[in-house]
């Protein structure tokens, strides 16, 4: 069983830190220093459960041009068992309930992970960038795919 909420204690924070650590630091390489930034604290961070155990991570923020959706992370030991769409479902419903869809809603993705956005009405926009030498491309919300 999977379940997402969102993070309101010290510990739940932890064990966010921990998942992105490991996906991300550990696993993809990405400079510790670079990952954990001043967002930190005015973000709305999210912790996916797989039976009852912390299995993946996300967060959402407020930025000049929208809201922003950053940071899945998914321990490898949980992948393809849909925590990544249930991280993504739960955290984009958050997001058009609590900010609304007047602005952009949006993120960047590596290139792995773009199916899964795309199957929620993400659509690619731009050129292909590196982010911490990660190939990704923004996404902006277009709605449900039919």
């Amino acid at each position: 069983m999977i379940e997402v909420k969102e993070v309101s204690t010290p510990l739940e924070l932890e064990k966010v830190f921990e998942i992105r650590k490991k996906v991300f630091v550990e696993e993809q390489k990405v400079p510790a220093d670079e990952e954990y930034d001043e967002f930190e604290n005015t973000s709305k961070h999210f912790l996916a459960y797989f039976n009852g155990y912390p299995a993946g991570t996300s967060r959402w923020r407020t930025t000049t041009n929208g809201a922003k959706m950053e940071r899945f992370a998914v321990l490898e030991e949980y992948r393809s068992k849909k925590v990544g769409s249930a991280l993504v479902e739960t955290v984009l419903n958050d997001v058009k309930k609590n900010f609304g869809q007047e602005k952009e809603i949006y993120l960047n993705a590596q290139i792995t992970a773009m199916g899964l956005y795309s199957k929620f009405g993400f659509v690619q926009v731009g050129e292909m960038f590196l982010e911490c030498d990660i190939k990704h491309y923004k996404m902006v919300y277009a709605g449900q795919k039919m």
